[in-house]
């Protein structure tokens, strides 16, 4: 398996923004497409944004567009996401996911490996 570690996550005023990381060890990474996905109590997990295996290719849910950008550094390992203009809508536990796949998809059921999560809470 592919560990995935994510960290960033805290508690933040609305409006404000948080710098979530994902690393990723133990495979050839850099061929892997990625994604973050977040989950609300009582909810199911949702798409948040995906980057594909070379990062020339995004997709972001129409809820996160313009505030979100999701990046990643392949010779560390890592992809992130810069979450900008945060309101309480966002607060949720945030995963990052990869595939083997080399490109991204927003489906949950495409990825193989996910992270433990890291909680979001935004207050108004």
């Amino acid at each position: 398996q592919v560990p995935l570690v994510e960290s960033g996550g805290g508690l933040v005023q609305a409006g404000g923004s948080l710098r979530l990381s994902c690393a990723a060890s133990g495979l050839p990474f850099s061929n892997f497409a990625e994604g973050w996905f977040r989950q609300a109590p009582g909810q199911e997990r949702k798409f948040v944004a995906a980057i594909n295996w070379n990062g020339d290719s995004i997709k972001y849910a129409d809820s996160v567009k313009g505030r979100f950008t999701i990046s990643r550094d392949s010779a560390k390992g890592t992809m992130y996401l810069q979450m900008n203009r945060l309101t309480p809508d966002d607060t949720a536990v945030y995963y990052c996911a990869a595939t083997g796949a080399y490109y991204e998809s927003t489906t949950p059921g495409a990825y193989e490996f996910w992270g433990q999560g890291t909680q979001v809470t935004v207050s108004s």
